[in-house]
């Protein structure tokens, strides 16, 4: 399966990030994020500037990342999948470097493009992917067959808690490859050493 590859010119972002610092009020927040990502994302800082965005978004992104019905590790990998299929660089390091966090080998994620043929993943976890892949495509490629073999290894909230993430990344795919989100050093770093192999390179968002 080849990589989707988009080509975009060097840009700068197109609207730029308030600063942590003049954000003081949300500091509590913002050390949660970095707990559990290792950083705070520059897409947070550019939310910041519609009242009310960022505080929403990481209440929906909490439920859907904490509530149990799915392991951790796979929501990310879900994730990094629909947003590769979605073409979003940005999204693609954050949940690759963010499944390695939470113990995902390097050489399972640096095989996840070929999900449906490398012996690092499972039945179970192939069915999750090929619909990440299949529904992060426009138009949209979800279909019966992809639900019927989620079906063989998934209750019906857990496939609800799969297309949950498949549907939050289709917003941040939007948002920061739209925005131009400049990737932070640690995603950055990890998908140049692990993902691009396999033809990832961070583009506009170096």
């Amino acid at each position: 399966m080849a990589q989707r590859v988009i080509c975009h010119a060097a840009l700068m972002p197109r609207v730029e990030p308030l600063s942590r610092e003049d954000l003081s009020e949300h500091e509590d927040r913002f050390a949660l994020t970095e707990q559990f990502m290792g950083f705070v994302p520059n897409s947070m800082l550019t939310m910041a500037r519609v009242p009310g965005l960022m505080e929403q978004f990481q209440a929906l992104a909490g439920s859907i990342f904490t509530n149990g019905l799915i392991e951790p590790a796979l929501v990310q990998m879900v994730a990094q999948v629909t947003s590769s299929a979605a073409g979003c660089r940005y999204c693609q390091a954050h949940t690759a470097h963010s499944a390695e966090r939470l113990g995902v080998p390097e050489e399972k994620l640096a095989d996840l493009w070929l999900f449906e043929t490398s012996e690092h993943f499972s039945d179970a976890e192939r069915a999750a992917l090929r619909l990440a892949f299949h529904s992060g495509q426009v138009p949209n490629a979800a279909s019966e067959e992809d639900f019927a073999a989620c079906r063989e290894h998934f209750d019906e909230a857990q496939i609800t808690a799969i297309v949950a993430t498949i549907s939050l990344f289709g917003f941040l795919n939007r948002w920061n490859d739209t925005m131009g989100t400049q990737l932070e050093e640690k995603p950055k770093g990890f998908g140049e050493r692990v993902l691009s192999a396999n033809g990832w390179e961070p583009g506009h968002h170096a």
